[in-house]
């Protein structure tokens, strides 16, 4: 069986230590909520993307202290998209992205809607919309826009509505 990097042998001397790396502190995790929001349409289901600047995601935002992960996710994306009526028909069920942006850790639910027209709300904050463009795209689109720490979000979707 293979050792770990950096873990000398037992039979190894005491002298190797000196070379080894420290444990690095623990980044601390960021959390934020989000909605992999999806339709059904005769063609197949569509999911909402949205850009900002050059970036494609999900709807989400950062989870306030004391806040139900669940209700900030439907926060942002009301406040993302105008999507009001999403219906979590999976439940509770969610996936979270790898540590990202220094220790940034996003959560998605699914949510089903039959809204196709998406607002662009203005931030209060920010005197303009959060992002630049929204879509509904198909599955292979999805994939081509998101980014790789999205990839497996997007295919627990999939398998989730697969299955379903």
């Amino acid at each position: 069986m293979a050792r770990p990097l950096n873990v000398p042998a037992p039979h190894l001397s005491n002298a190797n230590k000196t070379n080894q790396k420290r444990p690095e502190a623990p980044v601390p995790r960021t959390l934020s909520a989000g909605i992999v929001p999806v339709r059904r349409t005769p063609t197949g289901w569509r999911l909402l993307v949205l850009r900002a600047f050059r970036n494609w995601d999900f709807p989400k935002g950062m989870v306030r202290d004391g806040e139900d992960p669940m209700a900030a996710a439907r926060r942002e994306t009301t406040e993302e998209s105008g999507l009001s009526d999403l219906k979590l028909a999976f439940g509770d069920i969610y996936r979270e992205t790898m540590p990202y942006a220094g220790g940034k850790v996003a959560r998605y639910y699914i949510g089903v809607t039959e809204e196709e027209r998406i607002a662009l709300p203005v931030s209060a904050e920010l005197g303009r919309a959060e992002h630049h463009e929204a879509r509904w795209v198909n599955f292979v689109e999805a994939a081509e826009l998101l980014p790789p720490r999205l990839h497996p979000i997007l295919e627990w979707t999939q398998k989730t509505l697969e299955a379903s």
